[in-house]
């Protein structure tokens, strides 16, 4: 939620009433331009703001009781978010005010869904915060007392500016107003104010502190089955946070580690939020030549995190192996196809998927009439649209982790199924869908005794990897299947 404007007015009964301090938030109204397009209202000058909100409190010319715009039976007022009539048809909506005594405050907050036809109150999380920040504001001006004579309204306003900066940066309030009560002297900050807000952060967190950290491995590949063309592989992997810890800035910092036998890390970029790097994480580029000097770690990321989740870094890494090792050959028999397929996944990979899958999709042909074909594990199906083989692998490969398929495919009938120009003749391909819980190809990982939070709270801390696939192609071995030049990109 984000205030497009603010005003604090003093009024007493006999008197005129006089705008103390106003601030508008020129970032936010330009959302406000941009969102709102051809209907957007420009907030009015202070002056004219002050005359149409008494209008519409009724505060303004006691001897008028009756306004047509406000006093009409078809006008529904929707207290306490007002609307303010401006010249010809455009209205202001929706003012938040609040008052106690000769105090006024008012506000206007960005509502960011379309305001025609007027929602339903309810909706807008923007007017509840909107006078809960006003609220706030008005316990501090007021004091512990409840009362304020025109000397100590001065002197508060006046404490107002600097208040704002830290309250209300860039105009978005935070959780709430710490400085409830006796306000302390700006010259002399307490040390719950010691440390800036910074303008990024819109608020703090209030509750349990926990640190969920989450690594996630992809690996894409390209396997022709022939010497003549080489196999290409690469793996690039994501580091994501979830931090809620309580401080303007807290400090956390993660620490990802390799086993002796694992896969330095390179090509490593960091979120802004990272203070710090040793010089060896940043230089690991997978362009150099690998050889036994690689940094290997420990790679340790401080970090001051945002509310929201956020990708602490990404990396690649360069592995021997890929995980799954296969062959396709698809040969034609009279009207046949012959299918023959060979999967073997490597010693060094988990054998405890999630899921895993083997698509073998047909180009320009005609639907499948009769798949005769027999799997050594897991189980077989067509497709709804007959053209696709998929073969559920399901959770775990057999003891000797090899599995096969072996058959002949006729096809038949008249409709034909989805055509591929790259895809003609015998040129074919295998898609591998797996994942891998608690894993991670380069070995990486993240120990829960190596996160370290700097808070007065001890938090609860969640570690988490797995191995993914995209793009994972096992070619027909017999047919013309695409090249692949040099390391895949990411």
């Amino acid at each position: 939620m984000s205030l497009r404007a603010l005003w604090i007015i003093f009024y007493e009964k006999g008197e005129n009433a006089t705008v103390r301090f106003s601030r508008r938030f020129s970032t936010v109204e330009h959302r406000a331009k941009i969102m709102a397009g051809s209907s957007y209202v420009a907030v009015p000058e202070d002056r004219i703001f002050l005359q149409l909100l008494l209008t519409e409190l009724g505060l303004s010319s006691p001897n008028k009781p009756y306004v047509a715009d406000r006093d009409d039976c078809l006008y529904r007022p929707r207290s306490p978010a007002v609307e303010l009539r401006l010249s010809g048809k455009a209205t202001l909506w929706p003012v938040l005010a609040i008052s106690q005594g000769p105090l006024l405050l008012a506000c206007l907050p960005l509502v960011d869904i379309p305001s025609e036809p007027r929602p339903p109150l309810a909706n807008l999380l923007s007017v509840s915060q909107g006078l809960t920040f006003l609220a706030g504001l008005q316990t501090f001006i007021l004091g512990s007392g409840g009362k304020l004579d025109r000397e100590g309204l001065d002197s508060r306003v006046a404490m107002l500016p600097p208040l704002l900066l830290q309250v209300c940066p860039l105009g978005t309030p935070l959780d709430t107003i710490p400085l409830a009560g006796t306000p302390t002297a700006p010259t002399a900050p307490t040390s719950s104010v010691t440390q800036k807000h910074p303008a990024w952060k819109t608020g703090l967190y209030r509750g349990r502190a926990s640190v969920n950290v989450a690594v996630v491995e992809t690996v894409r590949s390209m396997q022709y089955g022939n010497q003549s063309r080489q196999d290409t592989w690469d793996v690039y992997g994501t580091v994501t946070c979830k931090c809620e810890v309580e401080g303007v800035l807290p400090n956390v910092t993660v620490t990802l580690t390799l086993p002796p036998n694992g896969s330095p890390l390179q090509d490593i970029l960091v979120h802004p939020c990272v203070s710090s790097l040793d010089s060896n994480i940043l230089t690991a580029s997978s362009v150099d030549d690998a050889d036994g000097s690689a940094f290997s770690g420990p790679y340790k990321f401080p970090f001051s995190p945002p509310l929201e989740p956020f990708r602490l870094c990404s990396y690649t890494s360069q592995v021997p192996v890929p995980p799954i090792l296969g062959s396709y050959q698809l040969k034609e028999e009279e009207n046949n196809l012959r299918v023959s397929v060979s999967l073997k996944l490597h010693e060094s990979v988990k054998n405890s998927f999630e899921y895993c899958e083997a698509h073998l999709p047909f180009f320009n042909r005609n639907q499948i009439g009769v798949a005769d074909v027999k799997v050594s594990s897991g189980q077989l199906d067509v497709s709804k649209e007959k053209n696709l083989l998929v073969w559920t692998l399901g959770q775990k490969f057999p003891r000797s982790r090899e599995v096969t398929l072996d058959g002949k495919i006729a096809f038949s009938g008249s409709s034909h199924g989805p055509s591929d120009p790259l895809c003609t003749g015998l040129t074919a391909y295998i898609k591998l869908y797996l994942k891998v819980p608690d894993t991670t190809l380069s070995g990486c990982c993240v120990d829960q005794h190596l996160v370290q939070v700097y808070s007065s709270a001890k938090p609860r801390i969640f570690t988490s990897r797995e191995l993914q696939s995209k793009e994972y192609y096992i070619w027909n071995s017999t047919g013309s299947a695409p090249m692949s030049t040099g390391q895949m990109v990411i």
